[in-house]
């Protein structure tokens, strides 16, 4: 009875697999089929070039050539062959090419057993799923989870035609950390993406879910589409609210950070062009608000487009100026003041760059200088001066004897001082030149080492090899008379705009002399800019003023017009006249 039992219920698990919707194909060790029902046979058919299915392997060994010495390989019982194994079958009567994969493991000593499957649909569901999951990626930002330029592009859009089919208002806020790389430079890029997580999260944080778009565009560009507002007014609002929360101060990794961070604002019934002209716009506005001194936001307005455009144009051209020589270095005397008028002498002088532009002429430096710190030129350009001034002022030495200035200063810029190596850049430059450390001296502005702790410590560096260092336009940055003290500079250099006044002003008399009288008790000289008058010298002199340049002892010269101007049969060693 058992064995009737067993034999019926063999024949319906046969029955059952005959019937499955799954190819199930049992063979012996080499192959050769013992039982295959019809969805395998089906599968199997166009891979049949003489159209047996006698052998398994000979069926598939063209496509799978790897089965037969898997099989072979499986020992045991139950083993594994392989799982999954995929292949293609070509189509027959016009049908596209299937994929199918198979599935064998060893039964026991004598059969093996085969499950084959057509994936070709699951596969393109895959392949959907996979190309959906890519889109979305491409419209992600990966550090902030923030929507990409891409995105915003494609809202921007939607919302213009919108927008402007219903009448109401929307605008465009371009935003940018002020200062971000000395983030970068100072803590590392990690902690550079934690600032940038940081502002991201506040930015959601701030604006009305459902009515604006916050999206990350690159590197520290971020920008927020506002889209619903009553009136022009609550841009305007919001933009402000937006600058204030994120200039905040944050912690990131143990570091208490404070980025400030520049807008540009494009209000919906002021664009022009599609999304990414839009964006352009704000971003110029974006840069105007860097212009004056970051921190704070600005609306677009049609005439910065010119101005940008003539800033790149500029900005092409000095590059090429760099690379042709057409920037040159004229010097400025510095006088003693502390000698009488008629015999005041030539203490030194200050290098200062211009531009002879091919066509232009002589183009002031108020036109490049700017352009060169906001498109990176300005290392580049400070470095040139640099080793100009150096040469020339130990040609002078050389050529002159006790005729030739005491010392040439450079202005340094911030990129300069954020060098890698500069220090040691400028200890082989004095070595090559043969120049003494001391008759070079660098000129750093007041903000710039009162609020950088890496620009101090480089300025401890350089005055280390010997060289002075003097703060220019003393008065006019974040730091007062009570914290000179701290800087590391030897020469305190007074701003014109002091100057200017000090022969009308009581006010600016009072702190021309404090100013004198503090460097001294610290032991610093000092040297007033801008002077112009007679009257002026002789009060800046009755101060105790250690030195004056401007326009009444001499305009700025070029080397040769220089050393004419040096020669004590040209001018009596600086008699005061103007050239």
């Amino acid at each position: 009875m058992s064995g009737r039992v067993s034999a019926a219920a063999y024949e319906a698990l046969i029955q059952f697999l005959y019937q499955a919707p799954i190819g199930l194909v049992q063979t012996t060790l080499d192959g050769g089929v013992e039982m295959i029902n019809p969805t395998s046979a089906q599968l199997l058919m166009p891979l049949a070039s003489d159209g047996s299915l006698d052998n398994l392997f000979d069926v598939l060994d063209g496509v799978a050539p790897t089965l037969r010495g898997l099989a072979q390989a499986a020992q045991h019982e139950g083993e594994v062959i392989c799982d999954a194994l995929r292949f293609t079958s070509p189509g027959v009567l016009g049908e596209v090419a299937k994929t199918l994969s198979i599935s064998m493991v060893r039964l026991d000593g004598a059969r093996l057993m085969a499950v084959l499957d057509d994936i070709t649909e699951q596969l393109r569901q895959e392949q959907k799923t996979l190309d959906r999951r890519l889109r979305d990626a491409a419209l992600i930002d990966a550090l902030t989870q923030m929507p990409n330029r891409a995105a915003l592009s494609s809202t921007i859009a939607d919302v213009l035609q919108r927008e402007r089919e219903a009448g109401s208002q929307f605008a465009v806020l371009f935003l940018n950390c002020d200062r971000f790389k000395l983030v970068n430079d100072l803590f590392g890029t990690a902690v550079g993406d934690g600032l940038l997580g940081v502002l991201a999260a506040r930015l959601l944080g701030v604006l009305r879910a459902g009515e604006s778009m916050a999206a990350r565009v690159g590197g520290d560009e971020f920008v927020v589409l506002l889209g619903s507002l009553a009136s022009s007014d609550e841009a305007l609002a919001i933009s402000q609210r937006v600058i204030d929360v994120l200039g905040g101060p944050c912690v990131v990794a143990g570091h208490a950070l404070t980025c400030s961070v520049s807008g540009g604002l494009l209000l919906g019934d002021g664009a022009e062009g599609d999304a990414d002209a839009m964006m352009r716009d704000a971003s110029i506005a974006m840069v105007e608000a860097k212009r004056q001194g970051g921190g704070r936001f600005i609306a677009f307005e049609p005439a910065m487009r010119e101005r940008a455009v003539q800033r790149a144009r500029t900005e092409s051209e000095l590059r090429l100026a760099l690379a042709e020589g057409q920037l040159f270095v004229v010097y400025q005397p510095i006088v003693a003041l502390q000698s009488p008028a008629a015999d005041r002498s030539c203490a030194g002088v200050e290098a200062l760059v211009r531009w002879r532009h091919p066509q232009r002429g002589v183009v002031p430096p108020i036109e490049f200088i700017g352009v060169a710190e906001e498109c990176g030129l300005i290392g580049a350009l400070g470095d040139f001066v640099l080793a100009t001034a150096v040469r020339q002022q130990q040609r002078w030495r050389e050529e002159l004897g006790a005729l030739a200035p005491g010392w040439t200063a450079v202005n340094l810029s911030r990129a300069q001082l954020q060098e890698p190596g500069f220090v040691a850049s400028v200890q082989a430059l004095l070595a090559r030149s043969g120049l003494p450390p001391p008759c070079l001296h660098l000129e750093v502005t007041e903000s710039m080492a009162a609020q950088d702790e890496v620009v101090q410590a480089v300025l401890q560096q350089l005055k280390a090899l010997g060289v002075a260092l003097a703060l220019d336009d003393f008065g006019t940055g974040y730091s007062s008379l009570a914290s000179l003290h701290q800087f590391p500079v030897d020469v305190v250099k007074i701003d014109r705009s002091f100057t200017s006044q000090v022969d009308t002003s009581a006010h600016h008399r009072v702190l021309v002399q404090a100013t004198v009288m503090v460097a001294r008790s610290l032991g610093m000289s000092t040297v007033v800019e801008g002077v112009e008058t007679e009257a002026q010298a002789e009060l800046v002199r009755q101060f105790g003023c250690d030195r004056g340049q401007g326009y009444l002892f001499s305009r700025p010269l070029e080397a040769h017009a220089l050393t004419t101007w040096l020669q004590p049969t040209a001018t009596a060693a600086c008699t005061g006249r103007t050239f």
